[in-house]
């Protein structure tokens, strides 16, 4: 070490204090102060220690504490790349030219690289004109008041000084070769990440190209895959899931992938493919009929519970999952036939006992019974005495005044009267009541369960389910007709029994525009039931007009004394009893017939029924007298009818209008 051979140096030649500060421009050195210190020391040494102490000083290796030569032992290259170049001249001979001593030649054993020095790059200094110990003597004051020499005690301070210097730099070589080491260290391992970046490029690319044509792949094969495979939702959801939408979409899928593994084996044969789904979906299928089959019949044992009503199970499980039958149709059609049957059977039942009940409700309703005693030439005097005479006195009633009764026609108001409502009526009511509730519900539930049947078996063609539609109601329609029977046969209320016959039409009117054709045969028999009836009660209204007593004074008497006449009846020309009767059971049916067609049979009787009341005016005008009473007791009563019709209205009531209006005027000009 250079600090060993600084402390055994030999005694230096001259003992020339050193200066407070150098008169010569500062140099680009950058030394330090305790370099500044090591050059004084040197100039009182010999030339090895002096060039020993530079080189230790010199700017180009001012960040290391070993010579050139021991820096070399450590292998560093950053320090062998920051070593002084070789043309440098010894600082000691440079100073000694400065300094005008002869110049000698360096130590070659300590710096073999410096070369000698010829004085060229020699920088004058300005003494002032004095040498340089003058210089030295020259006591001019100074800003640093230093000693001119050093003592042996400053130059062991000094001596430690550099030691501990020494043992820095020594510590930051260790330093500084950590850091090199840690910098070969990363130099390393950045290289490898380089490498490994070029690899995953190399990967990336090879992916992208690999995704590319898995995208590719996955175009032309996703189609394929997607028409032969199963979702393990769509198998969880058919092998234990609930019966609700989700269940009804499987069902499309496994019956759309079941199809698609079909069309691909008659295309292209058997594949592994198919030959791997089949099996699993037509397990599917299986395990989809047991549970639709246990579905539908728990909600058609649901239907025979008591107080049930079976509307709302219709819209709540069969029309909601109305996609269950079809499917049960396709994949296995005598169950699916068997289930439609056991439903048609419990519609049967269910509609059978309701509308038995309904029909007993009506069956303890009041009615007005109008017979014999209500014909248009009956005499009132007996059905008075048959009321008196009867353990029940009878409602009142005016058998030939339409009154209120055409509402039921007029009335947009389609609601039924509830059964309950009809048992406990106290409210006598004409046989039009009964007849209209009980269409009124037929028809509103034909609607109902058509609309049901239609979309819950849509696989069956119109004929099946007009079928399953009469086979459901035939016990019904059979109860409808003999109530009708039951309220019509034995009844002379033409009025009644035309009212129904006008509901009947509505409601053939009503099926037609609700698009329920079903009920066309029931409608067409009803009316098959009333107009018989009707006719024939028009005929004992025509026969009774035959059987009043015109042939004596007497029975003539009797018959003006219905309209209240004086004891002198037979000369009396006011209008007889018969014709305000006659002219309000011909308003009724006029008003009734509004919009008759001309192929009814209503027509015919009405003028059978006029015919009869002229031929009974002839008979009765002869005992009011001679022939001028005669014509005023007919233009009275002509009249009087004329009057009633007046205000109807339609073809028919125009027709006996005018009729009549022709007998007045023939009448009055008498």
């Amino acid at each position: 070490m250079w600090l060993d051979r600084f402390s055994n140096a030999s005694t230096p030649t001259s003992n020339t204090p050193s200066r407070y500060r150098s008169p010569a421009p500062r140099r680009d050195s950058q030394l330090a102060n305790n370099q500044r210190n090591g050059l004084g020391i040197g100039l009182g040494r010999n030339a090895s220690s002096a060039s020993l102490d530079l080189i230790s000083s010199s700017p180009a290796s001012s960040n290391v504490s070993l010579p050139l030569l021991q820096r070399r032992q450590t292998g560093s290259t950053l320090r062998q790349e920051q070593r002084p170049p070789e043309n440098v001249p010894d600082p000691v001979v440079l100073l000694k030219g400065i300094l005008g001593a002869p110049a000698q030649k360096s130590s070659p054993d300590i710096h073999p690289q410096h070369q000698e020095f010829d004085g060229k790059d020699v920088v004058s200094i300005d003494f002032g004109g004095l040498s340089l110990e003058e210089y030295l003597k020259d006591d001019t004051p100074s800003t640093e008041q230093q000693p001119k020499f050093q003592d042996a005690g400053t130059a062991q301070l000094d001596r430690r000084k550099y030691q501990d210097l020494h043992s820095s730099i020594a510590e930051a070589d260790e330093v500084l070769k950590s850091v090199e080491s840690y910098l070969t260290n990363f130099k390393a391992e950045l290289g490898q990440v380089s490498s490994e970046i070029e690899s995953l490029q190399a990967r990336s690319v090879q992916l992208n190209a690999q995704l590319d044509n898995r995208r590719k792949v996955e175009k032309l094969l996703g189609p394929a895959v997607e028409e032969i495979s199963l979702s393990p939702h769509t198998v969880r959801a058919i092998a234990e899931g609930p019966i609700d939408d989700n269940f009804a979409k499987a069902l499309t899928e496994i019956e759309a992938r079941h199809l698609s593994v079909i069309e691909k084996t008659k295309a292209s044969g058997q594949t592994k493919a198919a030959d791997d789904i089949k099996p699993l979906l037509d397990d599917l299928k299986t395990r989809a009929i047991q549970r639709i089959r246990d579905y539908l019949v728990s909600q058609i044992k649901a239907l025979r519970s008591p107080n049930i009503n079976a509307q709302v199970i219709q819209q709540q499980t069969f029309l909601k999952h109305k996609e269950l039958y079809p499917f049960l149709s396709r994949n296995n059609k005598q169950l699916a036939d068997e289930i439609a049957q056991a439903y048609t059977n419990t519609m049967r039942w269910y509609y059978q006992s309701n509308f038995a009940r309904y029909n007993t409700a009506f069956a303890k309703m009041p009615l007005h019974a109008i017979e014999q005693n209500d014909l248009l030439g009956s005499d009132p005097a007996a059905r008075k005495q048959n009321v008196l005479g009867s353990s029940k006195a009878a409602a009142q009633h005016d058998t030939f005044n339409l009154g209120r009764r055409a509402d039921h026609l007029k009335s947009t108001d389609d609601r039924a009267l509830p059964s309950h409502l009809a048992e406990n009526s106290t409210y006598t009511s004409y046989l039009e009541v009964p007849f209209r509730n009980f269409n009124q519900v037929l028809l509103d539930n034909i609607t109902a369960e058509y609309s049901v049947v239609t979309e819950l078996f849509s696989t069956n063609s119109y004929h099946q389910v007009s079928r399953r539609i009469l086979s459901t109601f035939e016990p019904t329609f059979a109860m409808g007709h003999n109530l009708t029977k039951q309220l019509v046969e034995n009844t002379t209320d033409c009025l009644g029994i035309l009212i129904c016959i006008r509901l009947t039409q509505h409601y053939a009117f009503e099926a037609q525009k609700r698009k329920v054709p079903v009920v066309d045969d029931y409608i067409n028999y009803t009316s098959i039931l009333l107009w018989p009836r009707f006719q024939k009660a028009m005929d004992m209204h025509i026969e009774s007009l035959k059987k009043v007593p015109t042939t004596s004074n007497r029975g003539a008497a009797a018959a003006f004394s219905l309209v209240g006449g004086s004891g002198n009846a037979s000369s009396s020309v006011a209008p007889h009893a018969i014709t305000q009767r006659f002219g309000q059971f011909m308003h009724s049916i006029l008003t009734l017939s509004a919009n008759a067609g001309d192929d009814e049979p209503l027509s015919h009787s009405l003028a059978r029924l006029r015919g009869e009341y002229e031929s009974l005016m002839g008979k009765l005008a002869k005992g009011a007298g001679d022939a001028s009473k005669r014509a005023r007791f007919l233009y009275n009563n002509h009249s009087l009818v004329l009057t009633i019709i007046s205000d109807t209205q339609g073809k028919l009531a125009e027709e006996q209008k005018e009729y009549f209006g022709n007998l007045v005027r023939d009448f009055e000009n008498r």
